[in-house]
């Protein structure tokens, strides 16, 4: 709770995955996917109620074993590649609104972006909550650094490249020169509930950007993710990953 104002986290994780199959079970340095944003969402102090939505029975144990509370399965039309996250959150929110809980924002941590803190969720949340007069929701954002669309070209039939935003290559920009970006990560998304419900999105014209360092903008979609966070965790005295996340959640 801030200020008297109750947040719901959910975590959503269904069953399937054709990128890495079985991915929100399988063990990341020493616990199941599924459990890290379980973990963030308690350790938050903003945090008053962790739900976790998954269609699986498995994950559902795994869920429960690390504190989520999992009151349904998720029905099959929620479940499959097509279905929409937004559609699963608000269900989310209408059951437990159908049972009387009333939340006035709703967190959503995915376990494809293990590296959020339980510092993010509470900054982030202060951040919005103090907002609120000009703004409704606040999500994940890393600045582009080494994909930057200045260097971008296209290539043609050919086989030439051409600069996607200068007329020729002798004009590109500097790197101090270029205008300063960032691109939406998806490890951190808070919304007031009415707004979310509103506008059936975190993304409006009243979203706020929470800036994340570009090691915790990582996203597990595939093997190749998954392997790069492992080695990330592996060597994490390197990088100051700890240092940035309490012990209890690494």
């Amino acid at each position: 709770m801030i200020e008297g104002k109750s947040v719901l986290a959910i975590v959503p994780a269904r069953g399937g995955s054709k990128g890495l199959p079985g991915k929100n079970k399988r063990i990341l340095h020493g616990k199941p996917l599924v459990a890290w944003p379980i973990g963030t969402a308690i350790q938050a102090s903003g945090v008053d109620k962790v739900l976790c939505s998954t269609d699986d029975p498995e994950i559902s144990d795994i869920a429960s074993a690390y504190g989520a509370d999992v009151p349904f399965l998720r029905p099959d039309r929620l479940a499959s590649d097509t279905a929409s996250s937004i559609d699963v959150i608000l269900h989310a929110v209408d059951y437990l609104a159908s049972a009387g809980e009333n939340y006035d924002y709703i967190v959503l941590l995915e376990p494809t972006s293990p590296l959020t803190s339980s510092a993010d969720v509470d900054t982030a949340l202060a951040r919005l909550h103090a907002r609120r007069a000009d703004a409704d929701s606040i999500v994940g954002i890393s600045k582009v650094e080494s994909t930057h669309p200045e260097y971008d070209v296209r290539l043609a039939a050919d086989g030439r490249i051409s600069p996607y935003m200068a007329p020729d290559f002798k004009s590109l920009k500097r790197r101090q020169e270029i205008e300063p970006l960032h691109f939406l990560e998806g490890s951190l998304y808070i919304s007031c509930t009415a707004a979310l419900q509103r506008e059936r999105s975190f993304y409006h014209g009243r979203t706020l950007g929470y800036e994340v360092p570009r090691w915790k903008s990582i996203e597990i979609d595939e093997l190749l993710d998954f392997l790069l966070v492992e080695t990330l965790l592996a060597n994490a005295n390197q990088f100051g990953v700890f240092e940035a996340m309490p012990r209890s959640e690494v």
